[in-house]
């Protein structure tokens, strides 16, 4: 992001209200994430986080309801689904969906597409990284909220890891040091 010199920082500050806003107004339009997030601030209120959330939920379930072609597919579509889920938590600031939708996208993968991530072969090699990867961020967000609503995610998150060390993404899971088993961290 660039710096803003003092003596600019002053002459703007000595422009007009209108120019000012004039000038804001063309600032914002030039980012897609700014206006949705100020569409969701201002004009939804912040009401619509569930929705937006279940709608993303629902390209979960939709993606596997579908039979993958091969594991680089899959991984496309699951990187497809977490960059949505990267965008609603950086238009809601959803702390709980931030946790929430990964740990769906990432436990469903082994419950409802396992042939493709059950043996490690050369074309599973891709996917059972890019699952350990993803766990490993997600375990970093969880271990960030309150212990109350760790608990939420206890049992998911204790049958993702379980999954996690059991096929594939094992050899993945042991190199980035996950752990077996979830704490709920009471500090």
């Amino acid at each position: 992001m660039a710096k803003i010199e003092k003596a600019l920082q002053g002459a703007i500050l000595e422009m007009s209200q209108k120019e000012k806003d004039k000038l804001l107004l063309r600032l914002v339009a030039k980012d897609d994430i700014l206006i949705q997030r100020l569409e969701f601030e201002l004009l939804e209120a912040q009401s619509t986080t569930e929705s937006r959330r279940e709608e993303i939920r629902k390209n979960i379930d939709r993606l596997y309801s579908l039979s993958a072609y091969s594991s680089g597919y899959l991984m496309m579509d699951m990187r497809e689904i977490n960059a949505q889920i990267t965008k609603h938590f950086k238009i809601t600031k959803d702390k709980y969906g931030e946790v929430e939708l990964p740990l769906k996208l990432l436990k469903e993968c082994f419950e409802k597409q396992l042939k493709w991530i059950e043996k490690y072969t050369s074309k599973s090699d891709s996917l059972a990284l890019y699952v350990a990867k993803r766990t490993e961020i997600l375990l970093k967000k969880v271990v960030k909220l309150h212990p109350d609503i760790q608990f939420d995610f206890y049992e998911d998150l204790n049958t993702l890891l379980t999954y996690l060390h059991q096929y594939a993404s094992a050899f993945y899971a042991k190199e980035l040091k996950i752990p077996k088993q979830f704490e709920i961290n009471e500090s």
